[in-house]
């Protein structure tokens, strides 16, 4: 699957959906992507994973680097794995502890936890 991100508004959440591979080639456009909503003033950030087959490194600094503009400015970012087989490396790096991952999209913008 190739690489893209699509963006959309859904009430207060920006929702990037990600989809083919992130790697040292296409984390600079995820970043860009990223940056560029967090940019606009989005306090509240999706990242949906479900259609990534597979993350680098790079491709999780650029998770950990968008997580700390949007926290730093009193947001929040959330990741959705639906069926994804990221969910291993995920936990392997504990990245779970420092973002909420859920199951779905409207799981993610309708929890009211944080």
């Amino acid at each position: 699957m190739e690489f893209g991100v699509t963006v959309a508004s859904h009430g207060r959440w920006e929702v990037l959906t990600v989809t083919g591979e992130i790697d040292m080639a296409t984390a600079p456009r995820f970043r860009q992507r990223l940056l560029a909503v967090i940019g606009t003033g989005a306090q509240n950030v999706v990242i949906d994973l479900s259609g990534v087959d597979f993350i680098d490194s790079t491709g999780l600094g650029v998770l950990m680097g968008g997580a700390k503009r949007v926290r730093s400015a009193g947001g929040d970012i959330r990741l959705v794995m639906a069926g994804s087989r990221l969910a291993d490396l995920i936990e392997l790096t504990r990245l779970d502890r420092v973002l909420d991952v859920f199951d779905s999209v409207s799981a993610a913008i309708e929890d009211s936890s944080s």
